[in-house]
């Protein structure tokens, strides 16, 4: 999924002059808040920004007026226009050259809290893209799927786990309009990918934070039809959805009642949280248990079972004591290389041979999160390369692919709730090359698990949308998973 504002379709016609119809660039919908700048050049003049407004659903703004509307969705499938005012309107099939930038700060990934009642820190997102574009009244079309693959092996008594995946898989193709909500249910249907469905709520959800009538009679439509089961509701806390400060204590403890009601409509058993603060949980847990909801914190590259930051949330639990409480197991903590996806992005950004060599060395030092982060950027900065010019990559190579001794698990297992099956690759002998899944299997099957592996294939967040089928790559997934599976249980 690229890290663009703008696709080969974007430019179009308008009366004020021209229009660019804008793409999220991110997995999930983003407040309106989120966007800190927009700037555009059209063949070579930078355009003025009082002659730019966004339109969203029918509303305009001034570019000044965007970081101010914190309650205004940006929905993932939504593309608003960006107006640029000219003299005279372009017309059907003119070409421009187009130059964008962007800034944005995910609003659920803060680096520091805020001080002084003053806004936090938040992982940035930059987006810079220069295109040549050519002005066209329509969507480019969806390509064609490949449809006859054939059904997966039965799943048995015997299978310690049982499979699903997370609609997160599909970000990219969902995001792109490719599919429709109902449609990518029955695309999952159609390839034998299941029974669990998981889904990440500010991703599907139009009226996020909110799970509507309307959403669950779609739901529950569709779960009917195929024969799914409820996973896991993925739960975002949007502490920076103001730009002004961070969200209070009672803001957080109110939004995420609100996402736990809509999980207990869907009929979910089960909710990804994504902040284990004490006080927090502590007015949450009397919620969880009038809805009979378990609540998982996920355990995520770089951290892993036994880092301090997780220490400090085993702590918690210990003093709540509450069976309802424990992790989601994501395999990104426990890679032994990065992902060939990832390198492959960051030498199409500009990464030379030399710079993505010292980038996997940095990788697989023992330093935290920031400070590999910083020297890898020093080190970019030190050979006149702007890191601007890897977007998010420059952060996210090292908070989303951690190198934890998958053997950790084990030292949490009880705990472990449901698991986030991530992976990038699948390769010509059906491994995945960055993490070892017959070794992560054997740790399950020994520790005693015996819930959800959700397949969650994150490839998107370095490939181009299209360059593969993330569907046909989760069931070549589920037949290793499988495999593995069925490997351990036969006799030494």
């Amino acid at each position: 999924m690229p890290n663009g504002l703008l696709s080969d379709d974007s430019l179009r016609t308008h009366p004020d002059g021209l229009a660019l119809s804008l793409t999220l660039p991110w997995y999930r919908s983003l407040w309106l808040s989120s966007v800190g700048t927009l700037s555009v050049t059209i063949d070579g003049a930078p355009v003025d920004p009082a002659d730019v407004t966004f339109e969203l659903a029918g509303t305009r703004y001034t570019l000044e007026q965007l970081p101010e509307q914190s309650d205004v969705l940006w929905y993932l499938q939504e593309h608003p226009l960006l107006i640029v005012r000219r003299d005279a309107p372009i017309a059907l099939g003119e070409t421009h050259e187009v130059e964008i930038f962007g800034e944005l700060r995910l609003p659920y990934m803060q680096i520091a809290p805020g001080q002084d009642g003053g806004p936090g820190m938040y992982v940035p997102n930059i987006v810079r893209q220069s295109l040549t574009l050519t002005a066209t009244d329509r969507d480019a079309p969806a390509p064609a799927l490949v449809s006859d693959v054939p059904p997966p092996p039965a799943a048995t008594e015997d299978d310690p786990f049982k499979l699903g995946l997370t609609l997160y898989s599909a970000s990219g193709e969902f995001r792109a309009g490719w599919y429709d909500f109902d449609g990518l249910l029955d695309r999952v249907a159609e390839l034998g990918i299941g029974p669990g469905i998981e889904i990440v709520a500010s991703q599907v959800l139009r009226t996020y934070p909110q799970v509507t009538d309307e959403f669950v009679r779609t739901w529950r439509a569709a779960f009917d039809r195929h024969g799914f089961d409820e996973s896991s509701f993925g739960a975002n806390l949007d502490m920076g959805r103001r730009r002004d400060r961070d969200m209070t204590p009672d803001e957080e403890f109110e939004f995420s009642e609100v996402l736990f009601r809509g999980a207990k409509k869907l009929r979910f058993p089960l909710v990804r949280i994504q902040s284990a603060k004490p006080e927090l949980l502590r007015r949450l847990l009397p919620v969880a248990e009038e809805l009979d909801l378990k609540l998982a914190y996920e355990i995520h590259a770089p951290m892993g079972p036994n880092s301090p930051e997780i220490l400090k949330v085993r702590e918690v639990y210990d003093q709540l004591d509450s069976p309802l409480l424990g992790f989601v197991a994501d395999f990104s903590s426990t890679m032994h290389a990065m992902s060939p996806t990832l390198l492959r992005a960051v030498r199409k950004a500009g990464l030379d041979d030399a710079s993505v060599e010292r980038m996997q060395e940095i990788w697989a030092t023992d330093a935290s999160m920031r400070e590999r982060q910083q020297e890898f950027i020093g080190y970019l900065q030190s050979r006149d390369f702007d890191p601007g010019r890897l977007g998010s990559f420059a952060h996210l190579a090292f908070n989303m692919q951690g190198h934890v001794d998958p053997r950790e698990w084990g030292d949490i297992m009880p705990q472990i709730l449901h698991v986030h099956a991530k992976f990038y690759d699948i390769d010509e002998n059906g491994q995945e090359p960055a993490i070892d899944y017959p070794e992560l299997v054997r740790v399950f099957v020994d520790g005693g698990y015996r819930g959800y592996w959700s397949s969650e294939w994150e490839g998107h967040a370095f490939a181009e949308t299209g360059e593969v089928d993330p569907l046909l790559l989760v069931r070549k997934q589920h037949d290793l998973i499988r495999s593995s599976m069925r490997a351990v249980r036969q006799p030494a």
